[in-house]
């Protein structure tokens, strides 16, 4: 079991540093930079950490800008020894209020890229609006096959109405001379 108050999650204690031994730190590297300086030898992590030192004594908004700029430029590990070309890789850029308005007029002005399956979407409802407008106007061969079932269908319904105004007569004219005869029979005088 871990003594002491503070425990991490292997179990061991903690050590803090004194600020002594930062104050101490921070000497050594500065005399550092200073001697590098003095021979012209200063490489590209003793450029970040000027930029880094810098941007501590910048205030208000300078500070923020350079803090970004600073975050960009710095690598982790040994990503500033090695130079990586990753096509994958996207660097975030700082950008104006006025450049955002303007890319977002053009963007809207231009007409956007369509991918393949927006496109042959896009050609399939056009192609479908096309064919219904031939469709209503009758000028398709499925048109024509359904105006002339239509044709047909309306002569037969013609037809079948005729009839049963005939054989509606029909019993009419049975029904008016059975009454006729029930009235002759029972000695009625027909009007």
């Amino acid at each position: 079991m871990p003594r002491g108050k503070y425990t991490n999650h292997k179990g061991k204690s903690r050590r803090f540093t004194n600020p002594e031994e930062i104050e101490e730190q921070m000497k050594r590297e500065e005399k550092e930079r200073k001697w590098r300086a003095k021979r012209g030898d200063e490489s590209s992590d003793e450029g970040a950490a000027a930029a880094k030192e810098k941007k501590s004594d910048a205030s208000g908004s300078e500070s923020d800008s350079s803090e970004e700029d600073s975050d960009e430029g710095k690598a982790k590990g040994v990503g500033n020894l090695i130079q990586v070309e990753n096509p994958n890789r996207i660097q975030k850029k700082v950008k104006k209020l006025s450049t955002l308005n303007e890319t977002v007029k053009t963007s809207t002005s231009s007409k956007p890229e369509l991918s393949r399956r927006e496109r042959e979407e896009l050609e399939r409802q056009r192609a479908q609006a096309n064919y219904q407008r031939l469709h209503a106007e009758g000028k398709t061969e499925e048109a024509r096959a359904d105006l002339a079932r239509l044709a047909i269908i309306k002569q037969q319904r013609a037809e079948a109405a005729k009839r049963r105004e005939e054989e509606k007569k029909q019993k009419e004219a049975v029904k008016q001379s059975k009454t006729a005869q029930v009235q002759k029979a029972l000695g009625k005088k027909t009007t």
